[in-house]
């Protein structure tokens, strides 16, 4: 079974870094409406050439501690008669101070004065009302921009907003839109294969990242993706092909290294398997330990050393308190020691930090059963299979329990 999210999605097979915690993107309105935040370690420090000031851009200086432009100072209506300029501001405004309020005003003074043809002012208004969270205003921006000028990129920002007003389908239909118009266009492929990925349309999205490795060979993330599905099909010697493949391209990080693992495990390359578990520990970060650890402690258990499989996973939890899969097999391990109560409590422990698993919950559903506790494991059992509908032993503890009832 593919792993999931906090959220309920699977994982993909690549990491998109700042997806998720983007300043700005995750704001409420009340946020992102609220006052600027100062100057960041971003700021660019005062230059030589900073000290010739010309007259109408003394707004632009900076003040020493201070932000490295203040916005409040700044008198958008005299910018936007300077294009390239402006344009350059709006930017700034958005992907460096993330203060999505003034390039709202920046934006809308500058379409004004465009004559509402220009579709980049529009796009951008409508990344700016995205920010603050306004998807519907974002939405009608962006479609206004694509009918001014059809661009790949703004069909790409569209597609994000179905995708955060939960509209999958509708986000694939514009993909597949602005595909046909760009057949060339890899991101508008890779973006597509996401939302199927996300779907747990596996097909569809293995068929659309092989024809982003057919116009681009060297995608990372369609190798990447290509790889975990094959690995979650159950054919680990395909997906070490695909990791060997990111390996020659000289990608060299913790992931890596674990997936390389992994699949040598499941491929019966046992001599390799330990080899890239060091190395991935090796190159580790505090994001990524616990995971190895715990992918370490199933290689233990598939060699059958308990001994080492428990010391990994206790290793796991100590370096993420929040890994609910470690918490769960600790639990087992527990069990199978006859530790009873630090068993039950390692299971309400992985329940409480991973709200889409449905071990832990079959798991403490079948330890309840053979303590005699009828009624706890029904209510276990059944939220268990309320998460995974086909688990074939949860069902078979279902019926157990009803003929127990009858």
């Amino acid at each position: 079974v593919r792993p999931t999210s906090n959220g309920g999605r699977p994982l993909s097979g690549f990491s998109r870094p700042g997806t998720g915690s983007r300043p700005g993107t995750g704001l409420s309105v009340e946020q992102a409406m609220a006052a600027g935040r100062a100057g960041t370690a971003m700021s660019r420090p005062v230059t030589t050439s900073g000290r010739f000031v010309r007259l109408g851009t003394a707004s632009l200086t900076s003040e020493p501690g201070g932000p490295f432009i203040n916005l409040d100072k700044v008198n958008f209506s005299k910018y936007v008669q300077h294009p390239p300029m402006a344009k350059a501001l709006c930017d700034y405004i958005l992907y460096v101070e993330h203060k999505p309020k003034k390039a709202v005003e920046l934006c809308a003074a500058a379409t004004t004065q465009a004559g509402f043809k220009d579709w980049w002012w529009k796009a951008r208004l409508g990344k700016a009302y995205y920010q603050l969270g306004l998807f519907r205003d974002a939405e009608r921006q962006f479609l206004s921009a694509i009918k001014e000028q059809s661009m790949a990129v703004t069909h790409l920002e569209l597609g994000k907003i179905y995708l955060r007003l939960d509209q999958p389908n509708k986000a694939v239909e514009t993909y597949d839109k602005a595909a046909a118009l760009y057949p060339t266009e890899v991101s508008l492929l890779l973006a597509s294969g996401r939302v199927k990925d996300m779907m747990r349309d596996s097909d569809a999205a293995a068929e659309l990242y092989k024809q982003v490795l057919f116009l681009e060979g060297t995608n990372v993330e369609a190798i990447a993706s290509l790889a975990a599905l094959q690995f979650y099909s159950d054919q680990p010697e395909i997906a070490l092909r695909y990791y060997r493949r990111l390996l020659q391209m000289g990608i060299q990080n913790a992931e890596l290294w674990n997936n390389l693992g992994l699949c040598c495990f499941y491929a019966g390359q046992y001599d390799m398997c330990l080899t890239c578990f060091e190395r991935a520990l090796q190159v580790a970060t505090d994001d990524s330990i616990a995971d190895i650890w715990y992918n370490v402690s199933h290689l233990a258990i598939g060699i059958g050393d308990l001994g080492l499989a428990y010391q990994a996973l206790k290793v796991a939890v100590a370096a993420d308190g929040t890994h609910a899969e470690a918490y769960n097999n600790l639990a087992v391990l527990e069990l199978k020691k006859g530790n009873l109560e630090a068993s039950r409590s390692g299971f309400n422990q992985s329940m409480s930090l991973s709200t889409h698993a449905f071990e832990p919950r079959f798991n403490s559903a079948l330890l309840s059963f053979k303590l005699g506790d009828a009624q706890e494991s029904y209510d276990l059992v059944q939220r268990s299979l309320g998460l995974y509908p086909e688990h074939a032993e949860s069902l078979d503890l279902l019926q157990q329990l009803r003929a127990k009832f009858a």
